[in-house]
């Protein structure tokens, strides 16, 4: 029976790269000089660090620009509280998502129930399982995951005839 696997993964090398590329425009750029201005990764977790709340919002547009020419989706990117270290010194972490979280697996499986195609969505982990008797029914369930849900850069993997 066709299926297939929604799930919401950025690709971890084209993240790592638009790191690596944030942090060398950040030192060749004139309005950094001297400055700590930075962005580290761990896994999917970046933090930002930079002299001053302005810098910071200078680095994470950086940041967006170099990971939407890489091909990940700035939605990708959630920004949490920005913490003052000392000083104008500020950092925030910003994580990344990875895998489909539970309400919106939730949200996603109604809205293929809603649709009236006759597939089967279940959730597996942190991704929903999409299986139909029809290629057709499948591709229609991508295209209406694709156009309803546009707040989620959902990917398909794991397309099975």
């Amino acid at each position: 029976m066709p299926s297939f696997d929604t799930v919401l993964k950025a690709d971890a090398v084209e993240l790592r790269h638009a790191v690596d590329q944030s942090n060398k425009e950040i030192t060749g750029r004139f309005d950094f000089k001297g400055s700590d201005a930075r962005v580290e990764q761990k896994e999917f977790e970046l933090t930002i660090h930079a002299d001053s709340d302005f810098q910071r919002e200078q680095v994470l547009d950086v940041l967006r620009n170099k990971c939407t020419k890489r091909g990940v989706d700035a939605k990708f990117l959630v920004e949490e509280k920005v913490e003052k270290m000392g000083g104008d010194r500020v950092k925030q972490v910003i994580k990344v998502k990875n895998g489909v979280e539970q309400d919106d697996a939730k949200k996603i499986v109604k809205q293929i129930k809603d649709s009236k195609l006759k597939v089967q969505a279940s959730i597996q982990g942190d991704a929903v399982r999409v299986t139909g008797a029809k290629r057709d029914d499948l591709q229609q369930v991508m295209a209406m995951l694709k156009k309803d849900m546009s707040d989620l850069p959902l990917s398909f993997d794991n397309f099975r005839d």
